[in-house]
């Protein structure tokens, strides 16, 4: 590895990356000669997936692998780092393990509260496959092979291509999804190698671990880019519709928000002006409790009144708005009565109460014995001209009430 990126991260404010910074991370070559014929420790990893040449820190806290990682760091001993199939099996097994990972070098340890330790491990040499599990107590050891990898792809325009738009893409995914810290885009960028660059990406993006594993089998290193490339795509295009879900969620909150405060402030100064207006309101709304209106006229009935709430009480179209509301009210909505059309009590009753206005009197009679005599109820409605509160008293409650 060069020493240019060695210091990828030696101007990040996260902490984790900082102390990255300060580890040592030259190629293991060398280091990686190691007889598969004797067991070797093995750490399994709850959701996480390390390719080759990547540097990364874990959480470790299974006590078991706790002794492992410091011996293994007090001998210099690589280890073999695989990956649970399910994260909450505390004590997995051979068939509990994903059968294909990493050999690591410890790097570094650093005890963290809680009783949990978190390890900086680089990866070195080629891909191994865990062949058995030997021992459990008092950690996992473990038989091992190498899987070789084919990392001299042709370095033809074709490939160059496809390195940089895993480049393009991974940078435009840190930049849209939020899930990454932008320091990656740091990392990505001082990455010369493509075999890296690749790696890297593949061990630090939040893919699924079924994912991660298919990119880790995969040996040849442009067959690794392309499926890289589709997984990118498409997590790109996740992200986006993410973003503009969250961004209609927003403002819809936004504006809820506003209105409510804007609702918050009618109602403070209504208050200051004086609480009669308030009252008519709360008449007005326990009155439509009890009317047996359709859903759609209650929907009606509340816009309008929401549009009365929102009104200065001095306003001219106050008023308007109140009568209209009150108008509503006043109707028998779903009240029905039975009938009781006769002709001689009905002249009676008019004579009686009224005097004069023969011809209204006369057109009433006249209304009713052609309602008497249809008996559908479905002739002309008769029209009453003037005073609302004065036609109702004097000429309309009489006939009800006899």
């Amino acid at each position: 590895m060069k020493r240019k990126n060695n210091n990828l991260f030696l101007n990040s404010d996260n902490d984790e990356i900082s102390m990255l910074a300060e580890i040592k991370t030259e190629a293991l070559e060398g280091e990686t000669e190691i007889d598969i014929n004797k067991d070797i420790p093995v750490i399994p990893l709850r959701n996480m997936v390390m390719f080759p040449q990547v540097v990364m820190p874990i959480t470790v806290g299974r006590v078991s692998t706790q002794k492992l990682v410091n011996a293994a760091f007090k001998n210099s001993q690589l280890v073999a780092v695989v990956c649970q199939k399910h994260g909450d099996i505390e004590y997995p097994e051979f068939e509990d393990l994903y059968h294909i990972g990493v050999l690591v070098k410890i790097l570094r340890i650093f005890d963290i509260p809680g009783g949990n330790m978190t390890v900086f491990v680089q990866s070195a040499g080629p891909k191994i496959k865990l062949e058995s599990i030997v021992q459990s107590v008092p950690y996992l050891m473990g038989r091992i092979s190498f899987i070789p990898e084919d990392n001299n792809s042709k370095k033809n325009d074709e490939f160059i291509v496809l390195i940089d738009s895993c480049k393009e893409l991974a940078n435009k995914y840190i930049e849209i999804s939020e899930k990454l810290s932008p320091d990656t885009a740091i990392a990505i960028k001082n990455i010369d190698s493509a075999e890296m660059l690749l790696n890297f990406i593949c061990t630090n993006f939040p893919f699924t671990v079924e994912e991660k594993i298919r990119l880790l089998k995969l040996d040849s290193l442009e067959s690794r880019a392309y499926e890289l490339l589709q997984i990118l795509n498409r997590e790109n295009q996740l992200a986006v519709i993410r973003q503009d879900i969250q961004m209609r969620t927003r403002e819809d909150i936004d504006k809820q928000q506003r209105e409510y405060f804007l609702q918050q402030q009618i109602k403070n100064i209504q208050n200051e002006l004086g609480d009669s207006q308030q009252d008519q309101l709360d008449e007005l709304k326990e009155k439509a409790k009890k009317k047996k209106w359709d859903k759609t006229t209650a929907e009606l009935f509340e816009h309008e009144l929401s549009k009365l709430e929102r009104m200065n009480s001095q306003a001219p179209d106050y008023s308007v708005q109140l009568s209209y509301l009150q108008t509503l009210l006043s109707l028998p909505w779903n009240v029905y009565t039975h009938d009781n059309i006769n002709i001689s009590n009905a002249e009676r009753v008019l004579n009686k109460d009224h005097y004069g206005l023969e011809k209204v009197k006369e057109r009433i009679l006249e209304h009713l014995a052609v309602l008497k005599f249809k008996d559908d109820m479905k002739s002309p409605i008769v029209c009453l001209y003037g005073l609302r509160e004065l036609v109702r008293h004097l000429l309309v409650n009489p006939l009800l009430l006899h």
